[in-house]
């Protein structure tokens, strides 16, 4: 794995990240398009990291912090790159960065359907918290 980069994303990485998650993240959401991942980027220029191998993106990961909560979402590893530590390094250096803004938890967006993300999220340390349910309210443009 000495040969995996980890860097934060930038506006000329969007297309890249989009056409990524199309191949391999599970399901999409409301802002899972140009403008929401450049306002992001905009935002928070650290929160979406990218991790490759040479000129290939191979994961991804939102390590998004409002000041408060440590959010992560779109962690996805290329499907022939699995279970090669892509992950645990993604998750790492996004703890990284949530531990040097000051966070002190991270919660993790993960579908109900998704079994092999509930193992690796397992894996990683994280428990999932029954009693919460997420809520959602689609906004008008």
């Amino acid at each position: 794995m000495s040969d995996l980069r980890i860097r934060a994303a930038s506006p000329a990485d969007l297309d890249a990240a989009l056409a990524f998650w199309a191949e391999a993240a599970e399901g999409t959401s409301i802002s899972d398009d140009r403008d929401g991942v450049s306002r992001l980027i905009a935002r928070d220029p650290g929160a979406l990291l990218l991790a490759e191998y040479g000129d290939e993106l191979t994961g991804t990961v939102i390590a998004g912090f409002d000041g408060w909560r440590c959010h992560l979402y779109r962690l996805a590893v290329r499907p022939g790159r699995r279970r090669q530590g892509i992950a645990t390094a993604l998750l790492k250096a996004a703890e990284d960065r949530f531990t040097a803004l000051g966070g002190r938890r991270g919660d993790a967006m993960v579908l109900d359907r998704n079994e092999l993300a509930h193992q690796a999220w397992s894996a990683a340390g994280y428990a999932r918290q029954p009693q919460w349910s997420r809520w959602v309210k689609p906004l008008a443009a």
